[in-house]
């Protein structure tokens, strides 16, 4: 990863940054294995309710393709070897694959690319912190399985006020492209005025991070569970402001003619009952306002 010269403060916060996700989001397709379910994930035992829901072509192939940008930890992204991706969507996927009877193989992808692979069928699923919304679902379908707001974080060094979208005017926001936090930016932005309010799209969101620890940007926006992860990694280089906003359901993407979204919706719908689901999050360090209890089929709020 290219990293810019930055003073000893904003070192730490890129060093913090660089070791979660070492990767970029372009397509390189690296490839998580087995070993990034978790010890609950590989105790799953086969659901055969959920198999049964499985259309033949899919118990065929045996195998299904997840993307995921590995940019977002803890949500998805690099281990310390920059190829094999960990994180909460790897471990649910390997555990619904089990659950179903299916390997599930996951590949890096550029986060703005993955509706487009789903429709193209070079992928079979979506699992990267992807909101449900209405838009969305026009083209694909959707899983619920979390609930996440966004936040805001700031360099805990300087005096950036923050409290809501508004106030972002006037200041530098560094955002990864794709995403909602993109277009909440760019619609406050024609909202400002002369108070002009710079929105700066970065392909994944280490680089966005890294804009935030370099000084080019003011205020980062990311998915609470992201944003939280990245303040405490920064060891008091960087912190959150304001308060989060807009929460929502996660989805899993899926394309409109691949058929499983009752398989998938009975399979996690198993892990939740059985414990496994908890104990991912509990790995991952998310809040258990995160947690779902009934995953939903096209679930978007707006």
């Amino acid at each position: 990863m290219r990293t810019p010269t930055l003073g000893a403060l904003a070192a730490t916060a890129v060093l913090a940054i660089s070791v979660t996700g070492c990767g970029s989001s372009d397509d390189d397709e690296s490839t998580a294995g087995a070993s990034t379910g978790t010890t609950a994930a590989k105790t799953t035992k086969v659901n055969d309710a959920a198999v049964a829901l499985l259309p033949a072509d899919v118990k065929s192939k045996g195998t299904l393709t997840v993307a995921a940008d590995a940019s977002y930890p803890p949500n998805e992204f690099f281990d310390k070897d920059g190829k094999t991706i960990i994180g909460l969507d790897p471990d649910l996927a390997q555990a619904l694959g089990t659950a179903l009877g299916l390997k599930m193989e996951v590949q890096n992808a550029g986060f703005d690319g993955i509706i487009a692979g789903l429709q193209s069928g070079k992928y079979d699923l979506g699992m990267s912190s992807f909101t449900d919304n209405k838009e969305r679902e026009e083209v694909v379908n959707f899983v619920t399985y979390l609930s996440a707001g966004t936040s805001f974080f700031v360099n805990a060094q300087k005096d950036t006020q923050v409290t809501d979208l508004a106030s972002l005017c006037g200041k530098k926001v560094a955002v990864e492209k794709g995403t909602v936090q993109l277009d909440d930016a760019t619609a406050q932005a024609k909202k400002c005025g002369s108070n002009k309010l710079t929105v700066l799209p970065y392909p994944d969101q280490n680089g966005a991070n890294q804009a935030l620890a370099a000084g080019r940007a003011d205020v980062s926006m990311a998915d609470s569970p992201v944003a939280d992860y990245q303040v405490k990694l920064s060891n008091g280089a960087l912190k959150l402001a304001g308060t989060p906003y807009g929460t929502a359901p996660y989805g899993i993407a899926i394309p409109k003619n691949l058929k499983i979204e009752k398989a998938l919706q009975t399979a996690l719908k198993g892990l939740i009952d059985d414990g496994t689901y908890q104990s991912v999050l509990d790995k991952w360090g998310l809040e258990k306002s995160a947690a779902i209890a009934d995953p939903v089929i096209n679930g978007a709020q707006d």
